[in-house]
């Protein structure tokens, strides 16, 4: 995240179904299907990072997003955010 923004932090339900809160690293569209690259960390940290996949319909009023769990599609929206973010300091490790 680039110094003095805001962080952006959106809250998901995890496998048990708890909700837990993740910071927003980059957002991006491909396919027409909206994705975020997400991190379980502050930006202080060292943490996990995750993509989730908009899944909501139009008819939703907000978006719902799911994590990514097919392996093509992760890695490749993995070297797309990876090529968004090479200017920040952010270093991403599959």
């Amino acid at each position: 995240m680039e110094e003095g923004m805001e962080e952006n932090i959106i809250y998901v339900q995890d496998e048990e179904g708890e909700e837990i809160a993740l910071y927003v690293l980059e957002e991006t569209k491909f396919a027409g299907v909206n994705y975020l690259l997400v991190t379980d960390a502050s930006e202080e940290e060292d943490g996990e990072c995750y993509v989730l996949k908009d899944g909501s319909s139009q008819s939703d009023q907000e978006a719902v997003y799911t994590f990514v769990e097919d392996d093509a599609e992760l890695e490749n929206m993995f070297q797309i955010f990876s090529e968004l973010i090479d200017d920040t300091n952010t270093e991403l490790t599959f």
